[in-house]
């Protein structure tokens, strides 16, 4: 089984949880995650971040038994079939939290929220340098100073439509709801201004060593799962 990530600009959500899961699921696709910027998610828009013209405004991740061009190309039409347009990619999965503390449950809105990132090479670093910053040392940090109760690491094996941004890893991090707004509570720090100060500035020492500013997407989604 592989793991493909597709980006999809201007979907329809009514679409894409309605009719998306079982015709996925006749084409032989498992554990399919969707992913909507909605209005559940609108207060969280000061974490936004992009580096191109425009956002996917949905997600649609699901594992098939071959990503190759000729077995994938049904999924592809399916998907093309409930947005203006997509890219999507080939990734390796890497669980670093399991979400235990909110289980999703089939077609229901996970607790929370999930924040999408899709990150990019930066210039001052080449591949194998910026692989060792970001899983060596910066899943730890990740792990210590958020309030993060899933986290998936999907590390970028190649993109697989044409024109796809030139993204190396899709990180997933579920956090909960009131973190949309309330910086404390992202930084695991309710209560204590201190320990917040303190764990900002290490996730942003962290960040600075392998993202340069401006080259990448963030957003939080709500997060629908169907397997």
């Amino acid at each position: 089984m592989e793991k493909v990530i597709y980006a999809l600009r201007d979907a329809d959500e009514g679409n894409l949880k309605e009719r998306l899961p079982d015709a996925l699921s006749f084409l032989g696709c498992k554990n399919l995650r969707i992913n909507l910027q909605d209005a559940d998610v609108v207060p969280g828009a000061g974490l936004i971040q992009k580096c191109g013209d425009q956002l996917p405004n949905a997600v649609a991740q699901c594992w098939m038994p071959s990503a190759n061009p000729i077995f994938r190309k049904a999924v592809d039409q399916t998907i093309a079939e409930t947005c203006t347009s997509f890219d999507a990619w080939l990734v390796a999965e890497s669980t670093i939290i399991e979400n235990v503390e909110h289980s999703p449950a089939r077609a229901e809105r996970t607790a929370g929220f999930s924040q999408m990132a899709f990150l990019t090479l930066p210039e001052k670093l080449d591949w194998a340098a910026w692989r060792a910053v970001w899983r060596d040392y910066h899943t730890q940090v990740a792990i210590d100073t958020q309030s993060n109760f899933e986290y998936i690491q999907n590390l970028v094996v190649e993109p697989l439509t044409d024109g796809a941004p030139p993204f190396i890893a899709i990180v997933e991090e579920c956090f909960p709801i009131e973190a949309l707004t309330d910086p404390l509570v992202f930084f695991d720090a309710v209560g204590d201004q201190g320990k917040f100060e303190k764990n900002l500035e290490i996730m942003m020492e962290s960040c600075g060593r392998f993202i340069e500013p401006g080259t990448i997407d963030v957003f939080p989604s709500s997060q629908y799962n169907f397997d």
